[in-house]
């Protein structure tokens, strides 16, 4: 009877010490998960697509390095705008290789330079090129193929490709 309660107790630990080792694991696989999270949201924020900061008053940081493509918008719930930027998120590869960065403003109310300067009706897309002037405004989302086609006729990537 001892040599029973002896395993039964051994058992017992040895479920206790896997209950830790699965409850640590499980909490060390949500804090990794967080911060993987936390570092693709800044990357994301430090890439491709990135917030306009309603102070930005002018694209001049970007002239002559990016091809900016500024997209206004009421909400980021508004419909064009998940919809541009779903059709951008799937064509990332060709808008870094064409130097774009996308620049959103989606806070009318945060009263930002730009949005006063080119004063936005609802939704519009604005592509501005290296060169800084502005090369497509567009009130609807505009396709990848248009948006890469534009750039892809421009003097600047022409010169870029040979």
């Amino acid at each position: 009877m001892l040599r029973i309660q002896s395993i039964l107790s051994a058992k017992n630990e040895n479920t206790r010490h896997f209950s830790q080792a699965v409850s640590l694991t499980s909490r060390l696989f949500f804090v990794a998960l967080a911060l993987l999270s936390s570092f693709t949201t800044q990357a994301a924020e430090d890439g491709l697509f990135r917030s306009l900061a309603p102070e930005t008053a002018n694209l001049e940081p970007y002239q002559w390095h990016n091809r900016p493509l500024v997209i206004f918008a009421p909400s980021d719930k508004d419909p064009h705008y998940v919809q541009q930027i779903a059709m951008l998120q799937k064509a990332q590869a060709d808008l870094a290789e064409r130097d774009i960065i996308v620049l959103s403003d989606t806070s009318p109310a945060a009263n930002g330079h730009l949005r006063a300067q080119l004063k936005p009706k609802g939704f519009e897309v604005v592509l501005v090129g290296k060169d800084g002037g502005m090369k497509l405004r567009e009130q609807r989302p505009i396709s990848t193929e248009a948006l890469l086609s534009t750039i892809d006729r421009m003097p600047m990537r022409k010169a870029n490709l040979d």
